[in-house]
């Protein structure tokens, strides 16, 4: 089992940090060519942007070390998981995006634990 939740804890890892980089990405090519849209320029500048590339990249990564999850968990005990990814993109969030932190939100976060917490828990005792 402590496999699964390196590898899930490294998906999750690749996955923020690509989702991170696709709005670092977007943002800067929003200032360029406007928000995005299917129009040529916008996709021609969104999808050879640096940080949108590098962000679809880290994301795949990441779809491989969660394969590897599901090929050796149950998908219902794997899947609610990853509602993890939502409390760890908090940190780069705020650091990197400087987006604020509401009450609201750490209460949200809380609330994901401990739903993680009683799904394993209660995976544990079956």
């Amino acid at each position: 089992m402590l496999l699964v939740f390196l590898m899930l804890l490294t998906a999750s890892t690749l996955t923020v940090i690509g989702e991170v980089l696709l709005k670092l990405g977007v943002n800067v090519v929003s200032e360029q060519v406007g928000a995005f849209s299917l129009a040529p320029e916008v996709l021609w500048a969104t999808f050879t942007d640096w940080r949108v590339i590098s962000g679809f990249v880290l994301i795949f990564g990441g779809a491989i070390f969660w394969l590897g999850v599901i090929s050796r968990v149950n998908l219902s005990f794997a899947y609610p998981l990853l509602a993890l990814n939502y409390v760890l993109v908090l940190v780069p969030s705020r650091l990197v995006l400087n987006e604020m932190i509401t009450p609201t939100k750490l209460i949200g976060a809380v609330i994901v634990v401990i739903g993680v917490i009683v799904i394993t828990w209660g995976a544990a005792n079956q």
